[in-house]
């Protein structure tokens, strides 16, 4: 069940980062070009933030049966200083976790603003920030801090 739920979680990073770019690239384009927010905006809207969601369940779930994250907190005083098991038992959940609420709440504060500017500057603000934290949080393999492969087979 671990690697195929570790496969899942690396597929639907990719579905979490396009769903954050085209709604970012929605967000700046209505704001900036004072368009109205239509349905499919309020759509990328709340399709990104289901999408994080669903990521985010598959992350907390990983984390609890990841013989990586259970090391780590067995033997906290030791693995917080090997970067891998930092980063993956703390760095890696915390700020994704954190990525995911300020998704959460541009989508609300989006959803409740008055006008069409305002909903596309809160979402283009919100998103922003939360992407960016997610694209500063991914084991890249490029990464020179811990790196894992960008797809991970399912068996």
């Amino acid at each position: 069940m671990y690697p195929t739920l570790l496969a899942t979680h690396s597929l639907v990073r990719w579905l979490v980062l396009a769903a954050l770019l085209i709604a970012v690239t929605c967000a700046y384009n209505g704001w900036f070009f004072k368009r109205k927010f239509s349905r499919f905006d309020n759509t990328v809207r709340h399709w990104t933030a289901t999408i994080a969601h669903i990521q985010l369940i598959l992350g907390l779930w990983l984390y609890v049966i990841s013989p990586f994250s259970n090391h780590f907190l067995r033997h906290f005083p030791e693995t917080i200083h090997q970067r891998d098991f930092r980063f993956f038992g703390m760095e890696h959940s915390l700020m994704m976790v954190v990525a995911v609420v300020l998704v959460t709440i541009g989508s609300a504060k989006a959803k409740r603003k008055a006008t069409d500017n305002e909903k596309f500057k809160t979402m283009a603000i919100w998103y922003t920030i939360g992407l960016l934290i997610i694209l500063a949080s991914i084991p890249w393999a490029f990464s020179p801090f811990t790196s894992r492969p960008n797809f991970r087979p399912f068996f």
